[in-house]
């Protein structure tokens, strides 16, 4: 199972990317920051100082349709924050 899932690019994110040399990171919910460090060190080859991790509980959903009462829920996610070392740098967009 991959550890590192997706980056997250939102307005926020970016301007955290551009500011602080922090990005985000869609991570596995099993996986620790030592994990996430190693995976985030070998796919992009920079130097990580500090890994910071949000969980996401899930969600409950309930909307009124015409057949009745519709319940669901939304998976657990859970965040990283990554920052990488002064003058290195991650690009998303270089493989468009």
């Amino acid at each position: 199972m991959s550890i590192l899932i997706k980056p997250i690019i939102t307005e926020k994110a970016t301007a955290d990317s551009e500011m602080n040399n922090c990005y985000t990171f869609l991570v596995s919910t099993t996986s620790n920051k030592v994990e996430i460090k190693k995976a985030v060190e070998a796919t992009y080859g920079v130097s990580v100082e500090k890994v910071r991790t949000l969980r996401y509980g899930a969600e409950r959903k309930t909307r009124y349709t015409k057949t009745g009462l519709q319940k669901g829920k939304t998976n657990s996610t859970k965040k990283a924050i990554i920052q990488v070392a002064d003058g290195d740098a991650i690009d998303f967009y270089s493989n468009l």
